[in-house]
């Protein structure tokens, strides 16, 4: 990796450097080395460290590199296609989906959430709320939070399911017997929270892709689905773009 004269260039310092280090990505390095520390690269660029972190924060955010916990700034492999396309507008939990039930559990609804499935913050209605993981060779490549009305599974409370994934898999097996009459989708760009980062091996604050379904069965939201993407990883596709929002 060589050195660049950033001072005579019009761009900003950390995009310009950005190119650099891309460039250098493609020659210099293989899929998975360990970049020198950023004080080291710094000092080789001529720049400070702050325009360094700026440089590889935008590597990251196209899916280059990955900071990993322990180890450091990598070279990362290609983004592995992700589909989230409304297709087969199925119920979450149906046979063939990738996504592993991790826990269950009754928490107090936020308020963004109580809106999004048209309740009553202040009602208090109970909420369960399954966390999954979603696999990709092996490997989490999304977490999600899946929010289902107790009044959208009624019959569950006749169910002897403890907490954690049984009580999850009961969850979804409830949601079966709807009819799903529709859903709607947004995708974001987020910042990872502590517990998802800790799940998909991020650092907290690192980019991920949001993804936000709606479920709707008889005229009501059902089941409110929020999606977190690595975006270093993923490349999200979508089979069917018709009923698909990108939030700004």
């Amino acid at each position: 990796m060589g050195t660049t004269q950033l001072d005579s260039v019009p761009e900003p310092k950390y995009w310009h450097l950005k190119t650099v280090i891309g460039e250098a990505l493609d020659t210099d390095f293989s899929v998975g080395e360990i970049l020198p520390n950023e004080r080291d690269l710094a000092a080789r660029f001529g720049v400070a460290r702050a325009t360094l972190r700026q440089a590889l924060e935008q590597l990251e955010l196209e899916g280059r590199l990955q900071r990993r916990r322990g180890v450091g700034t990598t070279v990362a492999p290609p983004r592995v296609g992700v589909d989230v396309s409304t297709t087969r507008h199925r119920w979450p939990g149906a046979a063939d989906d990738s996504w592993r039930p991790v826990d269950c559990g009754l928490p107090e609804l936020p308020t963004a959430v109580a809106r999004l499935l048209d309740l009553d913050p202040a009602a208090g209605a109970p909420v369960h709320m399954v966390r999954r993981i979603r696999l990709t060779h092996g490997q989490p490549v999304a977490a999600e939070q899946l929010y289902v009305p107790a009044s959208s599974v009624p019959a569950l409370t006749a169910i002897d399911a403890p907490s954690g994934p049984t009580r999850a898999r009961a969850v979804l097996r409830e949601l079966q017997r709807l009819t799903l009459d529709g859903q709607d989708r947004a995708v974001e760009l987020g910042s990872a929270r502590a517990e998802d980062a800790k799940e998909l091996d991020r650092l907290p604050g690192a980019p991920v892709l949001v993804v936000t379904t709606r479920y709707f069965s008889a005229g009501r939201t059902a089941a409110l689905s929020l999606g977190t993407y690595r975006a270093d990883t993923c490349r999200l596709t979508f089979g069917d773009a018709g009923d698909l929002q990108i939030a700004s």
